[in-house]
């Protein structure tokens, strides 16, 4: 049970101000309740936050969605009872998730003064249960074996990869896409009925359905067929949904777009050299998309 009743109640909440101007209802702000978990010293039952912050039946809907931003964020959690503790009390920490193509990864702190200025180093298999970009709250449970600060995830707080691009690849009646983005070092199992009759190596978008947890890979659906991997434009075309690049215009835009022409025009020699009777020779690789460095030589004397 709570120790007692909250000294620093609602009529002293110092940002009581602040609430009342961004809020039609005005509830508790972030600070009073972290200062209320603190001032109790043990975890709280969500019941026991309404009685100690004089939370009435109809607050309790936007209450609730505070306290579940404020775990979103990594400011509160639930321990295995379901009662709520001040992250920082547990010495834990959070950040966003940096993958490698190698299958270990890195929580990137948000307050790096309590990693003394380093990244966690996270395993493989703490990285299976996560994905590049997500944000984690993570508990320093000791040293690897090169002395870096490893890190053990206790909650996954946001999920930042819905949709992404790779390759498919068929084995043995399974397909899965690889990503991409080799930071993502997971493979997206695909149920038949959602593969839209994709083929072994095309490149494909995947909606992700499930996200990986420490006993299941993720699962998705794939939305799009982009083509071969080896399709002229296939480059450019990965590169935009890789990082999230605009690529559908509006049809004004692409009514401007078509009605340029096609063929160079008269006037559009003016000002410039005409090169085109030079026997110039590409010197990109055969396995290059683009064709875009060329050389030209003539003997002097």
């Amino acid at each position: 049970m709570t120790k007692h009743r909250n000294k620093n109640n609602r009529s002293n909440d110092p940002h009581a101000a602040r609430e009342a101007s961004r809020y039609e209802t005005p509830i508790p702000s972030r600070e009073l309740i972290l200062t209320t978990m603190a001032d109790q010293g043990i975890p709280l039952s969500v019941e026991q936050l309404y009685l100690l912050l004089d939370i009435s039946d109809t607050e309790r809907e936007i209450f609730n969605r505070r306290l579940n931003a404020m775990e979103r964020e990594g400011q509160i959690m639930q321990n295995r009872k379901g009662a709520l503790c001040i992250s920082e009390k547990l010495d834990l920490i959070t950040g966003t998730v940096q993958g490698h193509p190698d299958g270990f990864g890195f929580l990137v702190p948000d307050n790096k003064t309590k990693t003394t200025g380093e990244d966690l180093f996270l395993s493989p298999k703490e990285m299976s249960q996560v994905m590049h970009g997500d944000r984690a709250m993570v508990r320093m449970s000791g040293l690897d074996r090169r002395g870096r600060p490893e890190g053990k995830i206790v909650e996954v707080l946001e999920r930042r990869t819905q949709k992404l691009v790779g390759r498919v690849i068929r084995a043995s009646g399974v397909t899965v896409v690889a990503a991409e983005d080799k930071r993502v070092n997971q493979d997206i199992l695909i149920p038949y009925h959602l593969d839209m009759g994709a083929k072994s190596g095309q490149v494909v978008m995947v909606e992700l359905t499930e996200q990986p947890s420490s006993h299941a890979q993720p699962m998705g659906k794939i939305t799009e067929i982009l083509g071969n991997y080896a399709d002229s434009g296939m480059e450019i075309e990965i590169a935009l949904r890789k990082h999230n690049l605009p690529h559908e215009f509006s049809k004004e835009a692409l009514k401007v777009a078509e009605a340029y022409p096609r063929l160079v025009q008269e006037a559009d020699f003016k000002g410039r050299i005409d090169q085109r009777e030079l026997a110039l020779i590409t010197i990109d690789g055969e396995t290059a998309r683009d064709f875009d460095d060329a050389v030209f030589a003539e003997p002097q004397g």
